[in-house]
């Protein structure tokens, strides 16, 4: 195999002199094809039809941050921090930065799904926008346009870039810094590592560590490639994570130094430091299942309150090992293209082995170009993000979600459009030929295995997908013989050939994509609310899946498992060792039995003692943040007198409190331990001095939704529950704080 195996292209900048500049726009850099920039329009256009169709099914998708969102538009200050409440009492578990560009869409347009919603799907074009450019700057529009399409239709992608988790500005800075590290290794121009590391630093600002899980990537691709001298790329690389540091640093210190008493507590952390937090809940402890405030069953649903996805990897994520990313959990989210991905980064790196270094700028001011240092570059920025982050999400012991997997596709994506420009090389050597003949080979059959998980879902479609497979692999060795012949008949046969050599690309690009896009269209026609989605059909052994109709995350709309409750459509029943019907639901738990109903569900869960999940009182599907609906009843009495009092209601948890806030318009509701009550605040000490002075109205006891509890929290309800009368409004205990016994 030679180093022509694999094209690289030169980078350029658009030309065009003389013409105008919607000329510029439309046709791009001269030495493009006449075919690529209307490609990428139509790309980006297909692209923001997948992500905005339909977008407000999914309300607020995810209560816990719409709420924050609604109170950052109400306050500066629950803005800056990201509160939960915009009384400013507790913050989201996360730092803000993808709050805030929520809630300025929210201040100049108005709060409602869209104003929530749209920002993430317009994150999700620029994030194709910004992966096509950097795969194009070195390899071609051809693999750009590859790399784009196979990050917009990842399953997990259509998911997150249509719902207000961190998630999707996350991969648009990760993306973005990945393309500036490109140009810093291109030139020697310290302002492009600069750049890249401003981007993470924002990216620890929207979900913290994980936004570090490419940067060994980034110092190893500089160090490698870089176009200075040794010495020079060291303290470049050292500038790189000073840039980090100063990207995120300015709002941590702000929030650090801020007296404690006049800012909200730092929801997820144990001591109230955003250092910690992001050491320990969102840091550390989610390699080693050690972190404090894991999402845990309050004590009425698992006799006690325990961990919900940690120890040794079990619960959300299944069993941690090498396959992890393969399994039922998160095979069908990102997998599909993993086997293929990972053979064009060991061909990027066979090409340019034993080559001595040379720096890229060679191509760039008209001298002759570097494809190697360009492939060794590429391999390090998007190979080594691919590995790294794969396996930490393979082998983390913490809390891990289906759609984490979003992160992956970016660098899935760059390296199968690499690769997959080698299939219409006329160059391509015999050795090329086989290395892709057996990527698509293994694509082709994983797909198959995906799609034959659901076996009842499209079964035509994985008979497909071998079938082209098949076909590809066919026309790679056969293409070339036939294209020679044509060309020795003359023009017309020459042009002829040319046209062939397309046909290996088509066939690769249905077998490897017409699995994904199935999934994401799937995905984009069902409703996803609350906390912990999943891209596409019902799997086996899978914890989630989607609602159906009005129901939200966790109904089963083609039958399977057991639930929480909520008001998906689906019925059936759940796989291994427990089971459950009902009209809406969740997911499964091992080792115990549920049911649902609309609104509400219970079961029996391991530890002993019922728990009960789900809606309160139809809509939208209940569960874990999931657009739970409150009583009318209950809201008219909450919002008598609100002007009055800083929280018009406490109650435990976010679960709780989300559906409370986003009913009354944001009205700010304390939510007593955080995200699922287990946050050591208040004390009970502190909770009876707030109600002295007046500023607590309500406590609302914990109903069907409730998804945690601590000591303290339990100790406050158990205060209230002695010291003032209950009453029960739309099915609702709540106590009047004002009106002691």
């Amino acid at each position: 195999m030679s180093a022509t195996t694999i094209p690289v292209s030169a980078a350029t900048r658009p030309g065009g002199g003389g013409q105008s500049f919607a000329r510029r726009l439309w046709r791009g850099p001269l030495r493009d094809p006449a075919w690529a920039r209307p490609a990428l329009f139509g790309l980006l256009l297909i692209t923001g039809v997948l992500y905005l169709f339909n977008l407000s099914r999914n309300g607020y998708a995810n209560d816990f941050y719409a709420a924050a969102v609604q109170a950052g538009t109400r306050s500066w200050k629950a803005f800056f921090f990201g509160s939960f409440d915009s009384s400013s009492f507790i913050t989201v578990d996360k730092t803000p930065a993808s709050l805030w560009v929520d809630e300025i869409a929210a201040r100049i347009f108005g709060f409602s799904s869209w104003t929530l919603l749209v920002p993430q799907a317009l994150e999700g074009i620029a994030s194709v926008a910004v992966l096509y450019a950097a795969v194009r700057r070195w390899f071609g529009p051809g693999a750009g346009l590859v790399a784009g399409a196979v990050l917009a239709l990842t399953p997990a992608a259509a998911l997150m870039f249509r719902f207000n988790n961190p998630d999707a500005l996350l991969v648009l800075l990760m993306t973005a810094s990945a393309y500036c590290m490109q140009r810093a290794i291109e030139r020697d121009r310290t302002r492009w590592l600069v750049f890249a590391g401003v981007l993470l630093g924002f990216g620890f600002l929207t979900k913290m560590a994980q936004a570090f899980l490419v940067l060994p990537a980034f110092g190893i691709a500089y160090l490698w490639a870089g176009p200075a001298r040794f010495p020079r790329r060291v303290w470049q690389v050292v500038v790189l994570g000073l840039s980090v540091v100063a990207g995120a640093g300015w709002w941590v210190a702000i929030a650090q130094l801020w007296p404690a008493s006049s800012r909200p507590y730092f929801g997820g952390s144990t001591n109230n430091n955003i250092l910690e937090l992001a050491l320990g809940y969102n840091g550390l402890g989610r390699l080693d299942g050690t972190e404090t405030g894991s999402i845990g069953f309050n004590a009425s649903s698992a006799g006690g309150a325990g961990r919900f996805g940690g120890g040794g990897g079990g619960g959300f994520g299944g069993a941690t090992g090498i396959f992890r990313l393969f399994g039922s959990e998160f095979g069908g989210q990102v997998s599909w293209l993993i086997p293929a991905a990972l053979i064009s980064l060991g061909a990027l790196l066979w090409v340019s082995r034993r080559r001595a270094r040379v720096p890229v700028t060679a191509g760039v001011a008209g001298s002759s170009a570097s494809p190697v240092t360009r492939m060794r570059a590429f391999a390090a920025i998007w190979g080594g993000w691919l590995l790294v982050t794969g396996v930490v999400f393979s082998y983390m012991q913490g809390i891990i979600h289906p759609y984490y997997m979003v992160a992956l596709a970016p660098a899935i994506g760059a390296l199968v459009g690499v690769g997959a420009t080698s299939l219409w090389q006329a160059r391509l050597g015999m050795a090329g030929r086989v290395t892709a003949a057996v990527a698509v080979a293994v694509t082709a059959w994983w797909s198959f295995v995906l799609l034959d998980r659901t076996p009842d879902w499209l079964p035509w479609l994985r008979w497909l997908v071998l079938i082209a497979g098949l076909a590809a692999m066919v026309a790679l060795f056969a293409v070339p013989a036939l294209a020679r012949a044509l060309g020795a008949s003359g023009a017309s046969g020459l042009a002829r050939a040319r046209g062939l050599a397309w046909l290996p690309l088509a066939f690769a690009l249905v077998a490897g994509l017409a699995g994904p896009l199935a999934y994401s269209v799937d995905t984009v026609n069902h409703t996803y609310t609350g906390a912990i989605p999943s891209a596409g059909p019902t799997v086996t052994g899978a914890f989630g899946a989607p609602g159906g109709g009005q129901g939200g995350f966790g109904g089963f709309p083609r039958g399977g498992g057991g639930g929480f409750g909520g008001t998906g459509t689906g019925t059936g029943t759940g796989t291994g060792t427990g089971n459950g019907t009902g009209t809406g639901g969740f997911g499964r738990f091992h080792g115990g039995t549920g049911s649902g109903s609309t609104g509400t569900g219970t079961g029996t869960f391991p530890g002993g003692g019922a728990g009960r999940f789900g809606g309160a009182g139809g809509g939208f599907g209940g569960g874990l943040s999931g657009s739970t609906q409150v009583s009318s009843a209950l809201i008219k009495l909450l919002e008598q007198d609100s002007s009055k009092y800083k929280w018009i209601a406490a109650t435990e948890g976010s679960q709780e409190a989300a559906p409370i806030e986003l009913a009354t318009g944001g009205d700010a509701v304390m939510a007593i331990g955080g995200f699922n009550g287990t946050d050591p605040t208040p004390t009970l000490a502190q909770f009876e001095a707030m109600v002295a002075k007046g500023e607590i109205h309500y406590y609302v006891g914990r109903g069907s939704s409730s998804f945690g509890g601590g000591t303290g929290s339990s100790a406050i309800a158990s205060w209230v529950a002695a010291h003032y009368t209950a009453q029960t409004v739309g099915g609702t205990t709540v106590y009047d704080l004002t009106q002691p016994n």
